[in-house]
C-alpha cells in the first residue's frame, strides 16, 4: 500500500509541526512539472487501511502525541483518502477527506473538521467552498478561478510512492492549499533527494527502502519519507519544522504471523455465557533462606506476600489461537520482539482486580474450557546475607586445636516483583474452581 499516512496539517502550539498542511516551494535546482507530465506508476496504488503512531522527539525521548488512522479507497473513478487524527490525552480529533480523479489525480473535493476550524472545498473550473474559524466565528467564502493544473496539498504525500523512484531522482509538484491569509495558494512540493536505506521493524525485521527527502519552501519544513522498495509502503516519516523534530511510524496493524484462526463470537461466548466461577488468591512466598536451603521455601516458615487490592488479574481463554500467540512471544522475546494481539483478539481477554488485602479475586459467567490466569504485582522482599568478619584460633596447653569462623547476619528489605501464570480447567457448567496464584522466590 502506498504512503500509508495522512499529510500533517497546521495548528497552533505543541502540535503545530505535526498538523502542518503542506504548501510547497520551488527549489532553484528544480524545474516545475505539471501533474500531467509526472510519470506516476499507478501499479503501486492500492486500497487499504493503516495507522501511524506519532511522536515528538525531545532530549532523545519519544513522546507519544497521537495516532493517524488512514483509509485509502480506490475505484475506477476516484481516489478517496479518509484520515482521522486522534490526539493523545483526549485532546480531540481531526477528520480529513481528499478525493481526486483516479486517472489524473486532479483534485475534486477536500474537507477538514476539528475543534478549531472547518474547511470545505470543491474543485471544478474554479475552487469554491468556505473556510470557517470557530474562534471568533470568522467565515471566509472561497471562490477563485483555476488557471493551471495542480494536486491537492493533502493528497500529494500519498502519491510519492507512485513516483519512478531511483537513486538521485528529483521532481517538483504543484499543490493547492487554501489559507485566508495568503494571496497565492499554489506552490511546489519538491523532492530534493532519493537514496537507498534500510528500515528495521520490531515485528517484521529489515526492509530495503527509498529515503525520499521533500522540502516545502512556503514553510521551510523538511520531510523524510521511508518507502519500501518492493511495495512502496511507508514505514516512517521524519519531520523537521520550526526547530522541532517529529516522527511517524507505521503501527503495522495488518501484521499477522498466526496460522490458527480466531473465532471472536465463540471466544466471547466462553467468557460471558456460562455459569462457572473461578475464585482465587494471588501471593508470593518470600524466601529468606541461604546456604543449602537458598531458593527453597521450607514448610510454612516464609511469609506470604499478598497481591495488593486493585492489582489486575488477567484471564485468557486458552484456545489454540492464544496458545500460538504465547508460543510466538516466547520464541521472539530472544530477538527483542513482542507480538501484539490483533484488536478483535485483545477484546476477548477478561480482567478483574484483587478486591481485598489477602489477594482474593474471582471471575464469573464462564463456560467449560481451559483458561490461562496471569498477574504481576510488587512487594517487599527480605534478603538475609551472612558475612565472614574474622576467625578465632583455639589453643589448649599451647597446642593449636583449630580455627572457627566469625560471622554476622544482616537482613535487607528490597522492592521486588512477582509474575505468575497458571492454566485452569473448568470441566462442567456451574463448577466453582478455586486456585492459588503462587510465586515462590
Amino acid at each position: 500500500m502506498i504512503v500509508n499516512m495522512p499529510k500533517p496539517t497546521r495548528t497552533t502550539g505543541f502540535f503545530s509541526a505535526l498538523l502542518l498542511t503542506a504548501t510547497a516551494g520551488i527549489c532553484t535546482a528544480q524545474t516545475a512539472t505539471t501533474p500531467e507530465n509526472i510519470p506516476f506508476e499507478k501499479k503501486w496504488l492500492k486500497s487499504g487501511k493503516s495507522e501511524m503512531a506519532c511522536f515528538v522527539l525531545n532530549g532523545g525521548r519519544q513522546i507519544d502525541i497521537g495516532t493517524f488512522a488512514i483509509d485509502i479507497q480506490l475505484n475506477s473513478e476516484h481516489l478517496s483518502i479518509y484520515t482521522t487524527l486522534h490526539l493523545a490525552g483526549n485532546n480531540g480529533q481531526r477528520i480529513d477527506t481528499s478525493i481526486a480523479d483516479a486517472r489524473t489525480f486532479k483534485p475534486l473535493y477536500r474537507s477538514s473538521f476539528d475543534k478549531s476550524k472547518e474547511v470545505l472545498l470543491k474543485y471544478g473550473k474554479e475552487v469554491t467552498g468556505y473556510y470557517y474559524e470557530k474562534q471568533g466565528a470568522k467565515r471566509t467564502k472561497v471562490k477563485e478561478p483555476i488557471n493551471e493544473s495542480f494536486l491537492d496539498s493533502y493528497c500529494y504525500p500519498y502519491l510519492l510512492g507512485l513516483l519512478p523512484l531511483s537513486s538521485g531522482y528529483s521532481v517538483s509538484m504543484p499543490v493547492y492549499d487554501y489559507r485566508p491569509e495568503n494571496n497565492q495558494h499554489i506552490s511546489k512540493a519538491v523532492v530534493q533527494e532519493v537514496k537507498s536505506n534500510m528500515y528495521v521493524s520490531k515485528l517484521t525485521g529489515a526492509h530495503k527502502v527509498w529515503q525520499v527527502s521533500v522540502f516545502e519552501e512556503a514553510t521551510n519544513d523538511k520531510y523524510i519519507y521511508y518507502l519500501d522498495k518492493e511495495t512502496r509502503r511507508m514505514w516512517k516519516v521524519d519531520i523537521f519544522s520550526k526547530g522541532q523534530q517529529l516522527l511517524m511510524v507505521d503501527k503495522e496493524i495488518d501484521f499477522n504471523p498466526f496460522k490458527s484462526t480466531f473465532d471472536k463470537v465463540a471466544t466471547l461466548k466462553l467468557l460471558n455465557e456460562g455459569t462457572a466461577v473461578i475464585t482465587g488468591q494471588a501471593f508470593a512466598r518470600d524466601n529468606e533462606n541461604e546456604g543449602m536451603l537458598s531458593g527453597m521455601a521450607v514448610l510454612n516458615v516464609n511469609k506470604k506476600q499478598f497481591a495488593p487490592a486493585g492489582v489486575s488479574i488477567v484471564l485468557i481463554p486458552y484456545t489454540d489461537f492464544f496458545k500460538e500467540w504465547l508460543k510466538l512471544n516466547e520464541s521472539s522475546r530472544k530477538k527483542g520482539i513482542s507480538i501484539p494481539l490483533p484488536q478483535e483478539v485483545a477484546e476477548c481477554i477478561k480482567v478483574t482486580t484483587v478486591y481485598d488485602d489477602k489477594g482474593h479475586f474471582e471471575f464469573v459467567n464462564l463456560m467449560p474450557g481451559d483458561y490461562l490466569l496471569y498477574t504481576e504485582f510488587g512487594y517487599k522482599h527480605t534478603s538475609k546475607r551472612t558475612e565472614v568478619v574474622g576467625y578465632t584460633d583455639t589453643y589448649i596447653n599451647g597446642l593449636f586445636q583449630g580455627t572457627s569462623t566469625n560471622t554476622v547476619s544482616n537482613s535487607y528489605n528490597v522492592n521486588a516483583s512477582a509474575s505468575v501464570k497458571k492454566v485452569v480447567s473448568i470441566d462442567k457448567a456451574g463448577e466453582k474452581v478455586e486456585v492459588k496464584l503462587k510465586k515462590t522466590l
